[in-house]
């Protein structure tokens, strides 16, 4: 894991190790004097040597100069992207040189030897111990249970060895994969090497026909289309475009990843200009890779963090405590009464193995097994079996809109045209036509106007002075649009490709496409001539019925997609270049959110009624895009290289897109499931705000009676918050004979006050307003906009209030959630459900509960279990004890009954109890073992156990067939009177504890049906019966009972009188576990002694706070932060145009 060391340059070993991989070269044997080693900074530098370690796989480079260890940079980090494209091929040399520190480029998972395996886990303090316990049963002839622990664990250790070990294999052959590439030299020739070779700086030649990346590269020339549901679990294929080099943008792989094509996932194909290839610069091999990163967290997962887990352990420590206080009163009594050394060190030393359990690990698994194994049965898979009792604690659950709420694919509800605008309807004509012929073209023919883009933008905003713009109705046919903008931009601004013969790309794009009735072709060689040697995809319409090539004075009406800028969630928009066959100026179409779309357009273009508009159908639901226009006159070169900024700006806004986004049949059920249960309910989605609300009213997320308020972001950069809904008038408006009008308004709504919050907000709320931050944590109910990092974010504060969060998401910009959520669920089915503990194959939330259920199933049997079993080990410490203190003990059957017959077959069917099937409790089970519910549950049944062990004791003295046990008539015999009366007792409480710590509802089912522990429980307590009344003569040899004389009628009656002791056990045992301690302690004294104040649940306080302020929220009140005041904002405001939030 952790590896260190100097690599030094001495000449001739580097220079033959490198000469022995490039033999095929001339120059190759020429020895390497320095080493290339990038500085924090990522400037690289030559050095005769370097200190460096590596720790779970990555590199530490050691800084003389800041006396520091920095982690090795990525190419390019801390440089602006122009940096990238001064890299043309390196020599031999110098690629040998990097890889001296960057390593070689495999993601190799190591399989460790079976013997080694074997040999680490046998140092697993468990099978110390048990091993101690084992070398101890040995010395004290305890074999029977000796060897069936032996057994056991040989079994349980080899089994889980080779587990481990087919783990490692199929990790390491999956993982691990090489390939050839091609990569330039720095003399322009193509060179072939092993991928292995790639380091940092290598220009690779993307070959046309696709390949499986083996790094990380940058695309500097040409265009990939990849599929990279490895790393997204997004099916859907990704078109990466070339990055722009430019010297005032840096270099940041989370801002250019749609530049970058990312180890492990597959390039279907290239576009290329010409003859040229497709060219990207390597930036990370290896382990630095996000392959690789993905790798290391599975090799390297983090320690799950769980109250209960903590708690056991300390737990476990506190009966370390008893066993070393039984120790050391053994050791002094035994040794008072003159009892051999060796006897008084095996005594007390079992004493240990008592109160410590060996099989307490083995039982406390054993619900999460089955409880795994009843999630697999209903689709459910999970990859971190920890997870599972933390799921059982949730009170808050987070959800994504698209795809996890709603269905995944878009219904077009219609678009939306602007009224009054002049567009282009023209075709490139090759003679002078008059102005009628315009009118008058046909579906496949334009006409071209003599002023071109310039006129018709002043034909517009002459237009618009006059007489101003509308949106119109809704076209539900868009087929049936004239030619316009607005036409175009809907058949060309997507990222669809096609794939073996089939349209592939993202639902909402395909549905958009399809509704036009438009053709998408992809390019061949003889296409490249029509646009300037590129290959571009074309769109085109489909031929009027009847159409001839006759008229040679049009052309036909064809569309090259030229140039694509894809989206991006922080832009909130994608763009295309587009050139129609014959013009002589390139079109930039564009798509996004109305809100963005609107503030890039020129404010003239922008209808009047776009506020109205926009709003009437966000509030109803619908998910609704802007789409705008902008035709550039540029050099070819020049249109190939200028970034987007410069190109998505002074817009001409054509019309709304609005998709209808419906929700899934399942969604409704499980949110009122989930209320009802007090579990808490968010949706943090990329979506529109007003959209995302009102999906969140329709499922009832948020609920009728619930006002929601909305924390905007001021023109001076201040937050307030806003109703969301107007005031509404529940009464007639009178006039009055004064003049004066009484209008009787609609009183508050008697819910709560809930806050909707944008991906801005956030962000603002996040810098210096932390009273704020607080209370949305509490109250936000729709989290929109929302980028990938903030929804990360979002999860982490809310488990800084104590929630137990859980995330459930299906798309690739709900990895960070899921992984820094308690209980992450994942409703894609690609590799990329790594990335959550859970993962369902049914694309629903149905899953939630299911999952809830199981996890609070498999808590209360671990809490069960974990009692049970400490339960047991103080009930025979108790009984040993009581013996002890006249030199007597339990016999070794005894034990082996006791140990194998009772106990371990009561913990292993204690987990088969399955999850409740009806609706899910309002309250949560415990999660902490060292609070004062299960401590005083133990107390209380450990205060029975001793109240009965030690009647019986000294009651079975009184009888007057009675024999006082002689410990110095032979020390191999251990029964007699007292050890009956103490074992028959005893061996009804395991079975009693056994029933009371087998919870059933609200969580588990009844203990009735869990079939196999009920059917153990009555046949071991008929056979504790028997044994106690009238056992057979081989039960009492092989037990070494020492029985009350069958002669005499009171000694029969003690037999009886144990059995009556057992009855009157279990009734005050059920006593205490269900009235007592559960609904005295926890149900009534519980809650009445919370102290919210003081509860690591600092939610409560918040809620308590909020719940009693009744001028919370202060509307349309500037919200200061708590910090020193800021200078003015020189921002300027947003158009007047954009008040609510939309959507892509």
């Amino acid at each position: 894991m952790l590896t260190g060391g100097v690599a030094m340059t001495d000449g001739e070993a580097v220079g033959n190790r490198v000469s022995q991989r490039h033999t095929d070269t001339p120059t190759m044997g020429e020895t390497l004097r320095t080493i290339l080693v990038p500085n924090s900074k990522g400037v690289f530098k030559e050095t005769t040597e370097v200190r460096l370690f590596r720790c779970k796989k990555n590199t530490f480079l050691w800084d003389a100069e800041e006396k520091t260890f920095y982690k090795l940079p990525e190419l390019g980090a801390g440089h602006p992207t122009s940096y990238l494209h001064t890299y043309a091929g390196l020599s031999w040399q110098e690629q040998a040189r990097r890889r001296i520190v960057y390593g070689s480029n495999d993601i190799h998972v190591p399989v460790t030897p079976v013997i080694k395996l074997l040999f680490k886990e046998a140092l697993n303090p468990f099978y110390i111990f048990q091993a101690f316990s084992v070398v101890l049963w040995f010395s004290d002839e305890y074999v029977y249970y000796a060897t069936v622990i032996v057994v056991t664990s040989v079994i349980s250790l080899v089994t889980e060895v080779y587990q481990m070990h087919v783990n490692q294999v199929t990790l390491s052959k999956t993982i691990q994969s090489s390939d050839s590439v091609e990569v330039l030299r720095e003399n322009g020739q193509a060179e072939a090497i092993p991928s292995e070779q790639l380091v940092p700086g290598d220009v690779l030649l993307v070959p046309a026909q696709g390949c499986m990346m083996q790094c990380d590269a940058v695309l500097l020339q040409g265009n990939a289309i990849v599929n990279e549901s490895m790393l997204t679990g997004e099916s859907v294929p990704v078109t990466k475009t070339p990055i722009v080099g430019r010297t005032n943008n840096q270099f940041s792989d989370k801002e250019h990843s749609k530049h970058t094509l990312y180890c492990g996932t597959e390039v279907i194909q290239t576009r290329f200009y010409g003859g040229e290839r497709v060219r990207a610069v390597v930036v990370r091999t290896s382990f630095s890779t996000n392959k690789g990163s993905l790798v290391r967290s599975i090799m390297y997962p983090p320690p799950v963090d769980f109250k209960f887990q903590q708690d056991s352990y300390k737990f476990v420590l506190v009966l370390v405590v008893i066993a070393s206080f039984g120790f050391i009163y053994t050791v002094i009594t035994k040794y008072m009464r003159g009892v051999s050394v060796r006897n008084i060190a095996l005594d007390s030393l079992d004493l240990i193995t008592i109160v410590i359990p060996p099989a307490l690990p083995m039982a406390m698994t054993v619900g999460i097994l089955y409880a795994l194994r009843r999630l697999k049965s209903e689709r459910i898979f999970c990859i971190s079996p920890r997870t599972v009792n933390i799921s059982g604690v949730l009170n808050c659950f987070c959800f994504d809109k698209t795809g996890t709420l709603t269905e995944d694919g878009l219904d077009l509800r219609g678009v939306i045209p602007v009224l009054g605008r002049v567009d282009i309807r023209g075709s490139v004509r090759k003679s002078s036509k008059s102005a009628s012929s315009t009118t008058t073209s046909t579906p496949h023919q334009q006409t071209r106007s003599d002023e071109g883009p310039e006129g018709d933008l002043k034909r517009a905003m002459s237009l618009t002075s006059h007489g101003g713009l509308l949106l119109g109705s809704l076209i539900e046919d868009p087929s049936t649009m004239p030619n316009d903008h607005l036409l175009y931009a809907m058949a060309s601004c997507h990222s669809i490709t096609i794939i073996n013969m089939m349209q592939m790309g993202e639902p909402l794009e395909l549905r958009m496409f399809e509704s036009t009735g438009w053709e998408l072709h992809e390019p061949g060689q003889d296409d490249t001539s029509k646009y300037d040697m590129m290959m571009p995809t074309t769109v085109r319409p489909p031929p009027p019925p009847g159409l001839t090539d006759s008229d040679e004075e049009t052309t036909p009406l064809e569309i090259g997609i030229l140039r694509q800028f894809p989206f991006e969630s922080s832009l909130q928009r994608m763009s295309v270049v587009t050139k129609r066959l014959g013009d002589k100026h390139w079109d930039v179409y564009c798509k996004g959110s109305p809100e963005k779309i609107a503030s890039l357009s020129t404010p003239e273009s922008v209808p009047c009624n776009f506020n109205v508009e926009l709003r009437s159908y966000t509030d109803r639901g619908f998910r609704v895009l802007a789409l705008a226009h902008r035709a550039v006159t540029m050099a070819y070169h020049k249109i190939q290289k200028i970034d987007r900024e410069e190109l998505e700006c002074n817009l001409q806004f054509v019309g709304l897109l609005v998709m209808e986004n419906r929700l899934k049949p399942e969604t409704c059920a499980i949110i009122d499931q989930l209320k009802q249960a007090n579990i808490r309910t968010i949706m943090v989605t990329g979506d529109n705000l007003l959209t995302a609300l009102s999906v969140a009213r329709e499922c009832g997320l948020v609920g009728r009676e619930d006002t929601v308020v909305q924390l905007r972001e001021t023109e001076d950069m201040d937050l307030s918050y806003e109703p969301t809904t107007p005031v509404k008038i529940s009464g007639p408006v009178t006039s009055k004979q004064n003049g004066t009008v009484s209008v009787e308004m609609q009183e508050p709504a008697p819910g709560r006050t809930l806050v909707a919050v944008d991906g801005d907000s956030w962000a603002l709320i996040q810098e210096d307003h932390e009273e704020l931050l607080s209370h949305v944590l509490v109250r936000g109910a729709v989290f929109a906009r929302m980028k990938p990092d903030q929804k990360q974010q979002l999860v982490t504060h809310l488990q800084g209030l104590g929630y137990y969060v859980g995330m459930c998401g299906d798309g690739a910009n709900d990895c960070g959630a899921l992984k820094a959520a308690h209980a992450g669920i994942s409703l894609s089915e690609a590799e990329a459900s790594v990335a959550s503990p859970f993962t369902s194959k049914d694309p629903n939330i149905s899953c939630v509960p299911t999952i809830i259920k199981e996890g609070r199933t498999a808590l209360v049997t671990s809490f069960g279990v974990f009692k049970y079993m400490a339960a047991y080990s103080l009930t025979q410490f108790v009984s040993i004890m009581i013996l002890y203190s006249i030199d007597s003990n339990l016999t070794d059957f005894q034990y082996l009954y006791i140990d194998l017959f009772l106990i371990t077959v009561f913990a292993i069917f204690f987990g088969r109890t399955h999850s409740y099937k009806g609706n899910l409790h309002p309250t949560s089970p415990p999660a902490s073992l060292m609070s004062v519910t299960p401590i005083l549950s133990l107390l209380l049944h450990m205060a029975l156990v001793i109240a009965f062990q030690t009647i019986c004791f000294f009651y079975v003295q009184e009888q007057s067939w009675y024999i006082p046990f002689n410990a110095t008539a032979d020390e191999d015999i251990l029964a007699g009177h007292e050890n009956y009366a103490v074992f028959s007792v005893s061996q009804f409480q395991y079975i009693i504890l056994a029933v009371v710590f087998s919870r059933g509802p609200p969580y588990r089912q009844p203990l009735y049906t869990n079939r196999l522990l009920c059917g153990s429980l009555v046949i071991m307590t008929l056979l504790s019966v028997y044994i106690t009344i009238w056992p057979g003569q081989i039960l009492i040899d092989w037990l070494e009972l020492v029985m009350p004389p069958a002669d005499d009628s009171s000694a029969v009656f003690f037999r009886y009188l144990i059995v009556i002791f057992a009855i009157i056990n279990s009734i005050l045992a059920v006593i205490i576990e269900h009235f007592i301690v559960d609904y005295l302690i926890y149900r009534k004294i519980r809650p009445k002694c919370h102290n919210i104040e003081k509860s690591k649940k600092k939610f409560l306080s918040i809620e308590h706070t909020l719940s009693s302020d009744k001028q919370w929220p202060p509307l349309e009140v500037p919200l200061r932060p708590r910090t020193t005041a800021q200078p003015p904002s020189t921002k300027a405001p947003p158009p007047p145009m954009v008040q609510y939030q939309s959507s892509l």
